[in-house]
C-alpha cells in the first residue's frame, strides 16, 4: 500500500504554519554579528551570524528588515550609537521567525536594542587601546615633540572635501600672512575603504618623510555614522608609530575613535587643525620679535652706555693732556738735567785727561825735560844758540843747566 505524498510546496507551508505557531519563535531577542548588509527598495537586507572564539560561525540565517521599519529603526540607531547600521557589528535584534516556500527560513527584525551594540564599541575601542599599550606603541606619536616652526605640512584628506577646503583657507589666509607649505596626500575618508586609504597615505607620506614637519588628517562634518571607520586597529598602530607628529581633526565634537586618543594631537575640525598650526608658528614668530627687540634694547643701552663714557672721557681729555704735558714736561726736565750734568761730567773729564795728556807731551818736549836728559841750553840776547856761527866775538852768551845757576860767558875771538 503506497503512502499518501504531498508536495514540496504544501510541506513548506508546513513547516511555516508550525514555525508560526510555536511559541518562543516570534518577538524574541537575538544576539548576532551582522554580515552583507545592503539596501534595496528601502528594504536591509543581511545575514546574522554566531560565531566562536576562533571566528568560525557555529550558527547562521538571513534576515530582513523590512521598509516600513527599518527608516524608523536606522534613525534610531544611528542617532544612539554614532555609527549607521552596517556588516560586523554585534546587535541585539527582536525577531520574527518567518518561513518562505522559495526562500526557506529568515528572520524578520522588527526591533534593535542600540545598547548592546554601544557596549561592543567601546568594548571593541577598549580592546584596540589595550592591544596598542600592550605593543608598547599607545604613547608613540603624542610623546613625539611638534617643531616649533610645523610650517611644512602634509595634509590626508579627500580633495573635495569641504573640511579640505576650510583648512586651506584657514591656514593660508592668516591674518599674519604667515607661510606654509602644504601637499595633498588623498584618501577615502568615509566608509570601508577609509582605513586602508588612509593607511596608504601615510605610507606616501613616509616617502618623502624629510619634507615634511607634520602631518593633518582632516575631515569636515557628516555623518557620525562614518566615525566607525576610524575605530580601527590597524589605523591606529600606523599613526601611533608614526614618525611624524599626526594631527587629527576628523569634524566630529560628541565622541572620540581610537585615533584621537593616539594621534598627537587632537582638534574639533579642520579649520581647528590650521588655527592650532597658525598658532604655533605666530608664537614663534613672536619670539623670533621679541628676541630681537631684547637684543635690539641691549644694544641700544651698550651704545647709550658707551657714548656717555666717551662723553666723560672727552671732558677729561684736556686737563688729562695737559697733567700728561707737565709730567713729561717735568720728567723731560729732569732727565735733561741728568744728561746734561753727566755729558758736563764726561766733558770735563774727557778735557782732563786730554790737558793731563797734554801736560805730559809739553813736560816731554820742556826745555826742563831737555835738560834733564843731560843736555844744555845756550841762549843770547835771550834766544837759544842753535848755530854757532851766529856767535860773533864779544857776545856774551848764558848757558843753562838741569842743576845749578846759570853760567855767563863772553864769545872770545876766534
Amino acid at each position: 500500500m503506497s503512502a499518501e505524498a504531498i508536495t514540496l510546496l504544501e510541506l513548506n507551508r508546513r513547516v511555516g504554519a508550525a514555525l508560526n505557531l510555536t511559541p518562543g519563535l516570534n518577538n524574541v531577542w537575538v544576539t548576532a554579528e551582522t554580515s552583507d548588509l545592503r539596501t534595496s527598495g528601502s528594504h536591509c537586507y543581511l545575514e546574522l551570524i554566531q560565531k566562536d572564539d576562533s571566528g568560525s560561525p557555529l550558527a547562521r540565517c538571513r534576515a530582513v528588515i523590512w521598509a516600513s521599519v527599518y527608516g524608523r529603526l536606522s534613525a534610531k540607531f544611528t542617532a544612539a550609537t554614532g555609527s549607521r547600521l552596517r556588516s560586523d557589528m554585534k546587535i541585539m535584534a527582536l525577531v520574527n521567525v518567518s518561513y518562505h516556500p522559495v526562500y526557506g527560513l529568515s528572520l524578520v527584525i522588527n526591533d534593535i536594542n542600540p545598547d548592546y551594540t554601544i557596549g561592543d564599541l567601546a568594548r571593541r575601542r577598549l580592546e584596540i587601546i589595550a592591544r596598542l599599550k600592550a605593543e608598547g606603541v599607545y604613547d608613540l606619536n603624542r610623546d613625539l615633540a611638534l617643531p616649533d616652526v610645523p610650517w611644512r605640512v602634509a595634509i590626508v584628506s579627500a580633495r573635495g572635501a569641504a573640511g579640505y577646503g576650510d583648512f586651506m583657507r584657514q591656514l593660508h589666509n592668516n591674518t599674519m600672512r604667515l607661510r606654509f607649505s602644504t601637499t595633498l596626500f588623498e584618501a577615502v575618508m568615509q566608509g570601508e575603504r577609509t582605513a586602508p586609504s588612509i593607511i596608504a597615505a601615510l605610507d606616501r607620506i613616509m616617502d618623502r618623510i624629510e619634507d615634511f614637519d607634520c602631518v593633518v588628517v582632516i575631515r569636515g562634518g557628516g555623518a557620525v555614522a562614518d566615525l566607525a571607520s576610524f575605530d580601527n586597529y590597524d589605523l591606529a598602530s600606523n599613526v601611533a608609530q608614526f614618525p611624524l607628529p599626526v594631527i587629527c581633526g576628523i569634524g566630529h565634537d560628541r565622541d572620540e575613535t581610537v585615533l584621537d586618543y593616539v594621534a598627537h594631537t587632537r582638534v574639533k575640525t579642520p579649520t581647528a587643525a590650521a588655527e592650532l598650526l597658525v598658532g604655533v608658528v605666530a608664537e614663534a614668530y613672536r619670539r623670533v620679535l621679541n628676541a630681537g627687540n631684547e637684543i635690539l634694547a641691549a644694544v641700544r643701552s651698550a651704545v647709550a652706555d658707551q657714548r656717555q663714557q666717551l662723553a666723560y672721557c672727552q671732558g677729561l681729555l684736556p686737563t688729562l693732556a695737559a697733567n700728561v704735558v707737565e709730567r713729561n714736561r717735568l720728567a723731560v726736565g729732569r732727565h735733561a738735567s741728568e744728561l746734561l750734568a753727566s755729558s758736563v761730567r764726561n766733558i770735563a773729564a774727557r778735557a782732563a785727561a786730554r790737558l793731563a795728556s797734554l801736560g805730559e807731551l809739553l813736560d816731554a818736549i820742556s826745555p826742563q825735560a831737555t835738560l834733564r836728559r843731560g843736555y844744555s841750553i845756550t841762549r843770547s840776547a835771550g834766544r837759544a844758540v842753535t848755530d854757532s856761527t851766529a856767535l860773533r866775538p864779544g857776545d856774551v852768551i848764558v848757558t843753562t843747566f838741569a842743576k845749578g845757576p846759570e853760567r855767563e860767558s863772553t864769545v872770545a875771538d876766534a
